[in-house]
């Protein structure tokens, strides 16, 4: 049976990018990525010049049959998305399961991922956390933000930068303004930057800037945790 590689690329350095991962998008026929503009300036970094197409979220459902297809002719394909772990609030889940309903091997090359990177950076107890990805926009936000209010273990979020002055009101309003948290931003980039406070303090912090850039993570601290 053909070969499906679940390949983490990097969120920001790529010195992060590991030999393993390099050599196996070498080595395999295809690369689905989830945007292969981005992808393509990653793989003429180092090198890589395999084939590949597009594997988005617009297009994951059609696409499995695809990937599907090429592995039943055993040829080996790997997945990436933009940055980070395939299927970790990216395009993967999909072609995952299904290949393993087929009985195709999966193999998983792990490399950078910025939930368990701002947890651990956070200061927050680690050794038991529940991930949420993005939240919501609309409908059932306000019901999980209640739900997550009375989570014991630490939580994480992913958000858009223009939004996360909102969801640090919100944040405020259901957990209370003395809960710990944390807000990771531009990760292994440059301008890596973690502030750890208050929710209320953190609001504080960032309704005050002009503006907020990079990817952003919100690590919050569980219900009965005190220093």
């Amino acid at each position: 049976m053909a070969k499906l590689y679940i390949v983490a690329t990097p969120i920001g350095n790529l010195g992060d990018f590991s030999p393993r991962a390099v050599e196996t998008l070498k080595s395999v026929a295809y690369i689905a990525c989830e945007d292969t503009r981005t992808s393509g300036k990653l793989l003429k970094h180092f090198g890589i010049d395999t084939p590949t197409f597009s594997f988005h979220q617009h297009n994951e459902h059609k696409k499995v049959g695809y990937v599907l297809q090429l592995l039943d002719s055993n040829q080996d394909i790997a997945l990436i998305s933009d940055a980070g772990m395939p299927g970790i609030s990216d395009p993967g889940f999909l072609a995952i399961r299904a290949a393993n309903q087929q009985n195709h091997q999966v193999i998983v090359i792990p490399g950078p991922d910025a939930a368990t990177s701002a947890l651990v950076a956070s200061g927050l107890p680690c050794d038991r956390y529940v991930f949420e990805g993005f939240l919501p926009h609309k409908k059932g936000r306000q019901k999980r933000l209640k739900e997550l209010a009375e989570e014991e273990r630490t939580i994480v979020l992913y958000e858009s930068p223009n939004r996360l002055v909102k969801l640090l009101g919100e944040i405020e309003l259901y957990f209370g303004t003395d809960r710990l948290a944390a807000v990771a931003r531009e990760l292994t980039k440059t301008f890596e930057e973690i502030v750890r406070a208050s929710v209320v303090d953190l609001k504080t912090e960032f309704e005050q800037r002009s503006s907020i850039k990079g990817e952003i993570v919100v690590v919050i601290a569980g219900l009965k945790y005190a220093e």
